[in-house]
């Protein structure tokens, strides 16, 4: 059966959720110091049922080396969900590694290397290795290479695509890369010692695995795993965009953008099932959390009232936060990255657009 038509079916229970949240909803340089804080903006709320959510924070909650290159933002977040932490990191083109505090209400600049601080980092992850040592890890789309540092933002490491000299475990992957193609990671994720990395934003799309050899000193080699690839079939790729573990497993998550899918897999690659998202959502990535997912989108159904954030309880869609028109955040026409927080028994959702970038949190209503 063609991939679309199992789309096509898989996707009708959910548009039928969406159309019903949308009538019942109101529609309503170690800059290590550098600290910043906001008064909380109180606007309009979005979202239904007990999922409904208030602005927070606005961009101006974010240090000004932050807020001077905000327009430029295209990556990610990344939450540290150990015991006793919390605090959320990513990255800006020209500023460098932020850390937003595990209670939310401060946000800092970490000193960042040269070499990443100003390429554009597309999304970030944190990872622990078997020692229980914590890394931040970004992938740099547009120059080709992956990068890791520590919780301060030192760079420990970065490595770039393969040169087609070794076995990527698939004849396409290792075509494309004798041939020349562009190595593009969207985003990576770490599982059991490997490093799994999207590759939307390129004609290869698959997920390709490098294997970390070592954290002291930090060392890396290509494995022979890849799978996806690009087409419209079962277990293919549109584009590749954002890749998740959840939280306790070993399954590897992919966002399907232009096919309205989350894809997910083994740790082997083998192609599992699929989680339809409403049609033309374009969903960017998905972040977990418990019985919680939170789906940021590129575009919504309905292109005019800018993307929806999609919030999931145990995969079931169960609020729809429309940051543009009813939250009045006029710069969140798309959404690249969005993730949830719970502190105090209340949700929170942090979240960034692009083109025009832009940065809020969002907090439950009560």
């Amino acid at each position: 059966m063609k991939r679309s038509t199992v789309r096509l079916a898989l996707s009708c229970s959910f548009i039928i959720l969406l159309t019903a949240s949308w009538i019942v909803s109101s529609h309503i340089s170690s800059n290590a110091a550098l600290t910043a804080t906001s008064t909380p903006s109180a606007d309009g709320v979005s979202g239904q049922g007990k999922y409904k959510f208030r602005v927070l924070y606005r961009s101006d909650h974010l240090p000004a080396e932050a807020q001077a290159v905000l327009t430029k933002a295209h990556g990610g977040f990344a939450v540290d969900r150990r015991d006793g932490n919390g605090e959320t990191y990513f990255a800006l083109p020209g500023a460098g590694i932020i850390q937003i505090s595990s209670d939310m209400k401060s946000t800092r600049m970490l000193a960042t290397d040269s070499a990443m601080k100003d390429p554009n980092m597309h999304n970030t992850t944190i990872w622990y290795d078997e020692n229980g040592s914590p890394f931040l890890s970004f992938p740099g789309a547009r120059i080709g290479k992956v990068f890791t540092t520590d919780l301060a933002g030192k760079l420990l490491h970065s490595f770039g695509g393969p040169d087609g000299t070794e076995d990527l475990g698939h004849p396409n992957a290792n075509d494309y890369f004798v041939g020349r193609g562009n190595f593009v990671p969207t985003d990576l994720e770490q599982l059991n010692g490997l490093f799994y990395i999207a590759t939307g934003y390129s004609n290869l799309d698959y997920v390709l695995t490098a294997k970390i050899l070592s954290t002291d000193p930090f060392k890396t080699a290509w494995y022979d795993l890849a799978f996806g690839g690009k087409g419209d079939g079962v277990g293919e790729l549109g584009t590749g965009h954002g890749i998740t573990v959840p939280g306790g497993t070993t399954r590897i998550d992919v966002a399907d953008r232009p096919n309205s899918e989350i894809e997910r897999y083994t740790r082997h690659g083998q192609y599992i099932s699929t989680l339809p998202m409403p049609l033309g959502s374009y969903p960017c990535d998905v972040d977990y959390m418990g019985k919680y997912g939170l789906v940021g989108s590129l575009h919504g159904p309905d292109r005019s009232q800018g993307a929806p954030i999609y919030l999931l309880e145990n995969d079931k869609l169960v609020s729809t936060i429309m940051c543009k028109t009813d939250l009045g955040l006029e710069n969140f026409q798309h959404i690249h990255n969005a993730v949830i927080r719970e502190v105090d028994d209340k949700l929170y959702i942090i979240a960034q657009a692009w083109n025009p970038g832009d940065f809020a949190i969002l907090e439950q209503v009560d």
